[in-house]
Formats: structure tokens, C-alpha cells, sequence
């Protein structure tokens, strides 16, 4: 009996010390890319360890299957396609999350099974709490237009190293497919963004929230609802309806994002009523969201067409 209760004096022991890996984690991924991830971890210490993850590739919320924590350290994994083997285009890796608390922060390691190459190195931060929501007490400022139907002021390529590959003409800001994102030089708080556009057939792209939360655009016409359609959060809350427009036609977003709740009308259908952002999508590279940031459109997939892009910011009513 004796023996007993030591083993299980030791067994609770470790999963209190477990519990220190519950929460939600951004991560700041230490590469030359710009990128960043998403983690949140529930049920360490309890033996019903759960967790879900966003990163690349693809992009979704995915549940993960094989969590877990041992002697100190959390792992899990995922097969996906890293790495575009010539003649493999198919081809799936292992890749392995592995990392270990330290200062209440996560520092972690990622690897491909079978790659001779170094770990990639990441940092988690515990995910601030965010205590503005949508309550009514919020009033409109001065609007702001942040594309001005004559050229590309203002806005700036994510991604520095490369071709803008975005042009104005015709009062149409427009871009080649496979061009950088681009980013607003502003940042924003809280707000409401209005964008009239439009897309061809099978194009792909998305408005970002403070850079870190992407509503998506995609030709998505006649398609049953999903979190990866036109009006969704991307691979988070799927719009109500299906408001799409047929591809050529002009449409129209309206966002209002105050904290972390986030309402969408898609052609003028509201689509997502006032629903709480959990964490960033897949377009996230600033990790801090509790800081001011730009708006975003992604223009690394496909073409778009945009005649129109203003944002009003929202203060506390009598701070006007």
C-alpha cells in the first residue's frame, strides 16, 4: 500500500506540473520566413490531454491526434506534404513539434523525420487576454481610405524581399497572381473595413484583420458552407449562408472587428454575427494580438480586382 501511494503521490505530482502547458499559444517561428503559428493545448494534468494547431502548410485549425507530454517536454506531429520532392508532388513527411516551458513561455523545435537538416526553432507566448468586445458602447471616427484610386500609397509588400507585382490603373488596385501580400503602412485597433471587389473564376485570396486574422475571398458561388469559402474566417467560423457573388461581378465585404469579435456582412448579408476569434489563421505574422495592426490582402494565390478599401476606427463612445 505503501508503494502505492508513492506511485501515485508522484503520478499527480506530474500532471500538476502539467497544467503549466494549458492555454493558447502564438508562436513566433525563428526562420527567414515571415510566419507564425498557433497552438492551444487543454486537459495537461488531467489525463485527457487535448490540442488543436495552426501552421503551415494548408493552413487549417486541425485537431491534434497524438499530443502529448512526457518527462517535460510536449510533443505531436503531422503528415503533410513539407517539402515538393521533383516527380513526388504528393509525396507526405513526418513533421515533429516538440517543445519545453521555460519562463512560462514554450520553446520548441520543429523537424522533418528523415531530414538531415537543423530544427527549426520556435517560441510560444501565452495568447493575451482581450477584454473589449462588441457591446453596443462602440462609436465610428473619421473614415479612412486606405486605397486612394490612384497608386499604391500607403501600402507596402509583407514579404521585402520581393516584386510588388500590385498596380493601379483604371482606379483599380489589381495584382499579378503569385504577387506578395500587401500590408497597410497604418495600423489598426478596433474598426469597421468596407471593401467593394472583385474576382475571377477559381481565384483565391483574403482580407486580413490586423494582420493576424483572414476573412476569405475565394470563387465560391453556389457552394455549400464551409470555413474555407468567400465570407468565412478562414478554417475558423463558417459564414451562416452562402452570399457569393459568380465570379466577375463586383462584391462587397463589411467587416467590424472590435476585440476579438468579429462580425461579417458578405453582398449585404451578415453572414457571422458578433462570433469570438479563438486565435490568428494562417495569415498571421505578427503574433502580439494585443497590439494595433495593418490591414492585409493577400495576393500570393490569385488575381483580385479592389475599387474600394476604407476603415473606420471605433472608440469607447464620449472619447470621440
Amino acid at each position: 500500500m505503501r508503494n502505492f501511494l508513492v506511485v501515485l503521490l508522484c503520478t499527480l505530482g506530474a500532471f500538476a506540473d502539467e497544467t503549466a502547458f494549458n492555454g493558447r499559444w502564438n508562436i513566433k517561428v525563428h526562420d527567414n520566413r515571415t510566419r507564425a503559428w498557433w497552438l492551444e493545448v487543454a486537459g495537461a494534468g488531467t489525463g485527457q490531454l487535448k490540442g488543436k494547431f495552426v501552421g503551415a502548410p494548408g493552413g487549417d485549425c486541425d485537431v491534434i491526434h497524438d499530443l502529448a507530454i512526457r518527462d517535460g517536454e510536449l510533443s505531436f506531429s503531422f503528415t503533410r506534404g513539407y517539402i515538393r520532392v521533383p516527380g513526388q508532388e504528393k509525396a507526405r513527411q513526418k513533421g515533429v513539434y516538440r517543445a519545453r516551458l521555460a519562463h512560462d513561455k514554450l520553446e520548441g523545435s520543429f523537424q522533418i523525420e528523415g531530414q538531415e537538416a537543423p530544427a527549426i526553432r520556435w517560441t510560444g507566448t501565452r495568447a493575451a487576454v482581450i477584454t473589449d468586445s462588441d457591446d453596443g458602447s462602440w462609436r465610428e471616427t473619421k473614415p479612412v481610405r486606405l486605397f486612394n484610386g490612384r497608386n499604391l500609397k500607403g501600402w507596402s509588400a509583407l514579404e521585402k524581399n520581393r516584386e510588388l507585382a500590385w498596380t493601379v490603373r483604371d482606379g483599380l488596385l489589381t495584382n499579378m497572381a503569385g504577387a506578395p501580400n500587401l500590408i497597410s503602412d497604418r495600423k489598426f485597433w478596433n474598426f469597421k473595413v468596407h471593401m467593394e471587389f472583385r474576382i475571377p473564376e477559381h481565384s483565391n485570396s483574403g482580407l486580413g484583420l490586423r494582420g493576424r486574422y483572414e476573412v476569405q475571398i475565394a470563387d465560391s458561388y453556389g457552394q455549400p458552407v464551409g470555413t474555407h469559402m468567400m465570407g468565412a474566417l478562414y478554417s475558423r467560423i463558417a459564414p451562416s449562408i452562402n452570399a457569393s457573388k459568380p465570379a466577375g461581378e463586383w462584391q462587397t465585404l463589411d467587416v467590424t472587428l472590435i476585440g476579438r469579435d468579429v462580425t461579417v456582412v458578405l453582398n449585404g448579408a451578415k453572414v457571422i454575427d458578433k462570433q469570438v476569434i479563438e486565435g490568428p489563421t494562417a495569415i498571421v505574422f505578427d503574433t502580439d494580438e494585443s497590439a494595433p495592426g495593418p490591414i492585409f490582402v493577400q495576393g500570393d494565390h490569385r488575381q483580385i480586382e479592389i475599387r474600394s478599401l476604407v476603415i473606420t476606427p471605433l472608440v469607447k463612445a464620449g472619447k470621440l
